[in-house]
């Protein structure tokens, strides 16, 4: 079976469940949440296809048909061995993720190494991969670019994204002259990336102008990856920002910090299952969660096969519990902290004028 076949599978097998509805929200109380987070959305939830224990969707307008769940880069890196990193990655594909994420400078590039040697004996035509890079210009992210194939064992990443858009003059560098928006376009061309993307985790400003730069040099990202969660629809909010822009031009959403990096947890408010639910009933094409155990394994699986779409008064209700834990942004501390970005630290991964700073 190839790849594509295999990722289309959901779409078509017999016996598949499909469901499709709206979820609304409205400006109803939510709690004494921001006016932000009251601001009346309407979101379509996307197609989605159960089949086995995972739900399938599509990439936005790529076609590309990925699980709905994707596992983690940064998290596979975790585990104390290798071997571990390994049974995890082939047990979460043989299980039915399809959507592996990956970046360039998780753990030094060990976490793209593990993922390589675990794509090995057929497991790469099973999945829909996907990397980052941090260089900014285009010496350094062709660089990036080269190594992340090599370190992965693959003569193609099928999405490659820019990595921690969070600064505003992240997208100046970036479309500059000779900068890291041409060496994604000849790798493109190469045909060593077939998509490209952006993440950021910081503020949607920073997001907006990253559109707003590229849009103006007629340049088309197929999919961006930002914070989606239940503490992010009241403070500094990419739902309320960002999401709407991007379902509008048809771009595949990628959602990542659904539990916060896990500090949504402690803030006593929701669950691990409804902080994914809540995640994978906006129109995300996936949402990427951190899975270093077996257990955390277990509950994605979970989450996507109780997934059902909530309704105005479901979501109401979990917006109203969270909305005064949200205040400010103690449980998103990636928004308001550096210690999350990485290229903060370690600025000669950003490559040319960063170097020596």
């Amino acid at each position: 079976m190839n790849r594509r076949n295999f990722l289309s599978k959901a779409s078509v097998a017999a016996g598949a469940f499909v469901v499709t509805q709206n979820a609304v929200r409205t400006n109803a109380d939510t709690g004494g949440a921001s006016p932000e987070a009251n601001a009346a959305e309407i979101f379509q939830t996307p197609e989605t296809v159960l089949e086995g224990e995972m739900i399938y969707r599509t990439l936005g307008a790529t076609g590309e048909k990925v699980s709905a769940i994707g596992l983690g880069g940064f998290h596979i890196g975790k585990p104390p061995t290798e071997a571990e990193s390994l049974k995890l990655i082939r047990t979460a594909i043989d299980r039915g993720i399809t959507f592996m994420d990956n970046c360039w400078d998780y753990h030094d590039g060990a976490s793209e190494i593990r993922m390589g040697k675990a794509l090995k004996n057929g497991y790469r035509n099973k999945v829909f991969l996907m990397s980052k890079i941090d260089g900014r210009d285009k010496k350094t992210a062709a660089k990036q670019i080269d190594e992340s194939l090599l370190r992965l064992d693959t003569d193609r990443i099928d999405l490659m994204q820019y990595h921690e858009i969070i600064r505003l003059e992240d997208p100046d560098r970036i479309f500059a002259e000779s900068g890291a928006a041409e060496a994604m376009t000849e790798a493109q061309k190469a045909g060593k990336i077939r998509y490209i993307g952006f993440t950021g985790h910081k503020d949607p400003l920073v997001h907006l102008r990253m559109m707003e730069i590229a849009a103006a040099k007629n340049y088309k990202f197929d999919a961006v990856q930002m914070p989606l969660n239940v503490m992010d629809a009241h403070f500094r909010s990419f739902e309320k920002q960002i999401l709407p822009k991007l379902v509008a031009a048809k771009t595949g959403v990628i959602g990542m910090k659904s539990l916060g990096d896990n500090f949504i947890m402690q803030s006593n408010t929701v669950s691990a299952i409804e902080c994914l639910h809540y995640a994978l009933n906006l129109p995300t094409s996936v949402v990427v969660t951190g899975i270093e155990k077996m257990d955390i394994l277990d509950q994605a699986f979970t989450a996507a096969k109780t997934f059902k779409p909530m309704n105005q008064a479901q979501i109401a209700a979990l917006l109203a519990k969270t909305a005064p834990a949200a205040v400010a942004g103690k449980y998103e501390k990636y928004k308001t902290e550096t210690r999350f970005d990485g290229t903060a630290k370690n600025p000669k991964w950003l490559g040319g004028m960063e170097e020596g700073s």
